[in-house]
């Protein structure tokens, strides 16, 4: 016999079909008479109920049904006697797959803290919160390439090695092959790349973008999706050493089309959340309120899914960095001291106190914001005709601020050196990059959205680390 997924034998007709099911145990109750086993196999957010009756299966094998043992169940599907399910499956046969030690498996049917199930990664899946965010993590991965493919976008694979970094912070993990007991230098003390595997300087890369945009001066529109590493030293519940990017190109797009096709985007993906991921959603949203309870009602986060409807039912606002300053300045929580970082005057870089302000209390709507000064953006944005500003732009959710940034890039050969000089970027190091300024340049624009902040928005998870199946932070390492 064939087996079938839990999820699919919960759509199927009550009848006389004999189905094969396999998973694993969440929870065994019952007597002597009659036994009900709590069965998922991942594949849904929902337990299928056993009822196993005691008059056929001995109590030895039974009493191996224990939470966390894997086990293979034939039967008929039945209409349910019991609250909380509408079909239970009548027990034919169970075959014990996998026994699970009871006083050892740190997963019993209780309440976890997320804290501790950090420490558990390679077992937290098995929960219900962490089936739930995989399963729309899983979703969100498909529903990236499927926008971009109906676009007609190609997928370009850019390297995790690299010898540049592409946001000039200097926070990069070291790629070595170098015996770091004997570590070979020049005669002014300096360690010799030369000796090293690549012959020079390399790095974990921080951003595919660079390489992105070669690839978009030639096919047109472009996306990479790949993992990068920060090595900032960041404990907090935003921050991960190592996370995915989703990061297109395109040609002969200016900064009005990349917000376009950002505000697109995020509307596809979230959509396709609530057409898709609901039950998980409605799960992960009950979850948040009961976290929530204990706080005062102006503390608590906005409904999931009425934050997801938030983004996708409006028409984000587009204004200027000078206009949100302003905004800003003029604000009760800025006159009234009620900021963390006070806004003073233009030029500062925005935190994500400011951003919410604008999102959730003065627009009430996802914010654009473009046209930052160029000292608080990457060399690579194109100056405005103004001189002082670029054509950036970064789109403002609520509860999370910044979730994308991009802007148009500077095609102008002679002014991305310039730029390149003010902010110390090596131009012989970067020759690669020049020549495409060089050789038919065009107009072009990119922006780089965090799978991971995504993931935070989509599923009301509080920490980063818990949006990533196995999160790497400073001093963890684990699994």
């Amino acid at each position: 016999m064939i087996r079938t997924k839990i999820i699919d034998v919960l759509k199927s007709e009550v009848s006389d079909k004999e189905f094969l099911i396999k998973g694993w145990v969440r929870t065994r109750r019952g007597n002597k008479q009659v036994n009900f086993i709590a069965l998922n196999d991942g594949s849904t957010i929902h337990n299928l109920q056993i009822v196993a009756d005691m008059e056929i299966f001995e109590e030895e094998l039974i009493n191996r049904v224990t939470t966390g043992a894997s086990i293979s169940v034939s039967g008929i599907l039945m209409q349910s006697q019991g609250s909380g399910q509408s079909v239970e499956l009548q027990a034919k046969t169970i075959e014990i797959l996998g026994d699970c030690c009871p006083n050892d498996y740190p997963l019993q049917p209780k309440k976890h803290s997320l804290e501790f199930l950090r420490e558990i990664a390679h077992l937290r899946f098995r929960t219900n919160t962490f089936g739930a965010v995989t399963r729309v993590r899983h979703a969100m991965i498909f529903a990236v390439h499927n926008f971009f493919t109906s676009k007609g976008f190609v997928n370009i694979h850019t390297p995790i090695i690299t010898s540049s970094d592409a946001e000039g912070a200097g926070e990069m993990f070291k790629v070595t092959t170098l015996d770091l007991n004997n570590i070979p230098r020049c005669e002014d003390g300096k360690i010799n790349y030369e000796e090293d595997f690549f012959g020079k300087a390399t790095n974990l890369t921080v951003s595919g973008q660079l390489e992105g945009e070669l690839a978009a001066l030639a096919l047109s529109d472009i996306y990479t999706f790949g993992p990068t590493f920060r090595a900032e030293n960041s404990n907090t519940s935003r921050h991960l050493a190592e996370f995915w990017m989703i990061e297109p190109e395109m040609a002969f797009y200016d900064n009005n089309d990349n917000m376009n096709l950002a505000e697109e985007f995020l509307k596809y993906l979230i959509n396709y959340a609530m057409n898709n991921c609901m039950d998980d959603l409605k799960f992960l949203s009950q979850r948040l309120i009961e976290e929530e309870k204990n706080k005062k009602a102006e503390e608590r986060s906005m409904e999931l899914l009425a934050k997801l409807k938030f983004v996708v039912d409006n028409e984000f606002v587009r204004l200027t960095y000078t206009e949100a300053i302003e905004i800003l300045k003029n604000s009760k929580p800025n006159k009234n001291g009620q900021f963390k970082y006070p806004i003073k005057e233009y030029g500062c870089d925005l935190q994500s106190e400011h951003e919410r302000f604008l999102v959730e209390k003065h627009f009430k709507r996802p914010v654009i914001l473009s046209d930052y000064p160029k000292e608080i953006k990457a060399f690579y944005m194109k100056l405005n005709d103004d001189g002082k500003t670029v054509r950036a732009m970064d789109v403002l959710f609520p509860q999370i601020g910044e979730i994308i940034g991009g802007s148009e890039r500077e095609d102008n050969y002679e002014k991305l050196t310039a730029r390149m000089d003010q902010m110390n970027i090596p131009k012989e190091e970067m020759w690669w990059y020049l020549d495409t300024r060089r050789f038919g340049s065009v107009p072009h624009s990119g922006f780089g959205l965090g799978f991971e902040r995504l993931m935070l928005f989509v599923t009301g998870m509080g920490n980063i680390r818990d949006v990533i199946p196995f999160p790497r932070t400073p001093k963890n390492a684990e699994f």
